[in-house]
């Protein structure tokens, strides 16, 4: 071998042919034209690069990519798309209120709401106008066109670089990205190139490929087949692959945070079961044993073992009167016969509120705020905001002088120190709790967002417990829609995502919020 000759293992040695043959090139291009994954390329380019072989540039490039509404339009088709397609079929001058109707009749799906959106933008597009609700036809060449849009859109089926998008394409794509339905993800894009040196002995014939041992076995001395091979050198200054930083869980430590918060306003912890009663999980809560939520579609049932037991007769008693009769609470209950086989029933626990009437049971009256956090099970259809499984944080302040308004005043404050800086409340009704109140957070995204429920807690419930002179403020709080307000997250699943890239952004996210945090 010539001493200017450089032997290079085979995957080396198609690396430097592929750059020879262009300018520059991404890795993840490079690994689709070799066929070979792009985290097996990094060990090899790193080498070549401490060759002088290969230059490597790192730049951010930006990609175009659909939402989930814009998936579902890419399937359904955009609404000005749908209603074009409803008047130059329909030959008429329809009102906007009969477009559903003629549109089912075409085969077309399009709501009322997505009609008024259609109007607006076929309106500001000159090809129709409106007169008295009336839809008249303005420009029927270019409504023919609106259909282009739907091909743009198609553009987009899979992720394009905001760079390739052609210039007449570029004022419809923005459109679609102030309507939500395309986002801007950026990417950190590795760029190689093959250096002059290596070019010059490319061309020479001096960079060649040969099978590269790393260690002589018995095998290949005995058989003289290491004489045919290169036996590489150990190159200490290269750095090995680097392994995923080993670190917390941001949602973990995301609980943790919210921990904290409880505790710094006076808070204590308590703990339940997963698997509960439907005693605590519902009857304590008085809600009846015929409500919807109590059925198999909304709860996760036990099949072995299928019940537990009740040891405290009295309770049992009074929490019965209390459903049939309203016992001494001032109520005429539900006006049923109450089943205690069906209390005794074991289910994977809907709401950790089964926790707090297990606190009030256990300590009575008095003055004391507790709360839980810790995961609930319900029978959810899996999307972006609900999942069959997730964490809610559940509190109760008792005293004897409180009122609605320290209600509030307290979901204030857990918000505040959350981090929610945009937050609202509304009236609402809950079973269990008079007056109630639901309270919602503003996502960027995703708009408003229920993150929790409150309210008093009826005489129903905390009498047959034995609290007698306290009122009982309650709250339960989704923390997983808390999470992903506080971290711009989309996906309720990426809360438990696997992609370690994914994981480090929203660590990334979690580390900013809490700095800001701080700063405020």
């Amino acid at each position: 071998m010539s001493n200017n000759e450089l032997v290079l293992p085979q995957e080396e040695f198609e690396i430097i042919k592929a750059l020879i043959s262009t300018q520059a090139v991404s890795v993840d291009d490079l690994s689709a034209k070799l066929g070979i994954d792009a985290n097996s390329l990094m060990r090899s380019i790193a080498e070549l690069e401490s060759m002088g072989l290969l230059k490597i540039d790192k730049k951010i490039r930006r990609y175009i990519e659909l939402t989930d509404e814009g998936k579902k339009y890419l399937e359904l088709g955009l609404p000005e798309v749908r209603l074009a397609r409803v008047l130059l079929s329909c030959n008429c001058k329809p009102s906007i209120n009969d477009i559903p109707n003629i549109a089912k009749g075409l085969n077309i799906n399009i709501s009322i709401t997505e009609v008024n959106y259609a109007v607006s933008a076929l309106t500001r597009l000159g090809m129709v106008r409106v007169a008295r609700g009336i839809i008249e036809i303005v420009n029927g060449d270019k409504l023919v066109e609106v259909s282009n849009r739907q091909a743009i859109l198609d553009a987009v089926r899979n992720p394009i670089a905001e760079d390739e998008i052609s210039q007449e394409h570029r004022s419809i794509i923005q459109e679609f990205m102030r309507r939500g339905i395309v986002k801007v993800r950026e990417r950190s894009i590795i760029i190689l190139s093959a250096t002059d040196k290596a070019r010059d002995l490319f061309m020479r014939g001096l960079i060649k490929s040969s099978t590269v041992i790393t260690a002589l076995t018995p095998e290949l001395i005995r058989s003289g087949t290491w004489r045919n091979m290169v036996i590489k050198r150990f190159d200490l200054s290269i750095p090995p692959p680097q392994a995923p930083i080993i670190t917390k869980h941001f949602f973990a430590e995301f609980l943790r945070f919210v921990k904290e918060v409880f505790v710094s306003l006076g808070f204590e912890e308590a703990y339940g079961p997963h698997v509960e009663l439907e005693f605590w999980n519902f009857d304590a809560l008085f809600q009846a044993q015929d409500h919807p939520a109590r059925e198999i579609h909304d709860t996760y049932f036990l099949k072995y073992p299928s019940s537990g037991k009740i040891l405290d007769n009295e309770l049992v008693n009074r929490v019965s009167q209390t459903h049939e009769n309203g016992w001494i609470t001032g109520s005429r209950g539900w006006g049923y016969k109450w089943d205690p086989n069906r209390a005794i029933r074991l289910v994977l626990r809907t709401q950790t509120t089964s926790v707090s009437v297990r606190t009030l049971y256990k300590r009575g009256d008095g003055e004391y705020r507790v709360f839980t956090i810790d995961r609930v099970f319900r029978p959810e259809v899996l999307d972006p905001k609900h999942s069959m499984e997730f964490h809610q944080a559940d509190g109760i302040v008792v005293g004897e002088n409180l009122s609605f308004r320290h209600l509030l005043g307290i979901l204030e404050a857990l918000a505040r120190g959350m981090g929610l800086r945009k937050v609202m409340f509304k009236p609402a009704y809950f079973p269990f709790t008079s007056p109630s109140a639901e309270g919602y957070a503003y996502h960027e995204k995703l708009g408003w967002i229920e993150f929790v429920g409150s309210g008093i807690f009826r005489p129903e419930v905390v009498m047959p417990l034995g609290i007698k002179r306290s009122r009982v403020l309650a709250f339960g709080m989704g923390l997983d829609r808390i999470a992903m307000v506080l971290m711009n997250i989309e996906d309720i699943r990426d809360l438990f995502s696997r992609d370690l890239s994914s994981i480090k952004n929203y660590w990334l996210n979690f580390s900013r919020f809490i700095n800001n945090i701080s700063k405020s």
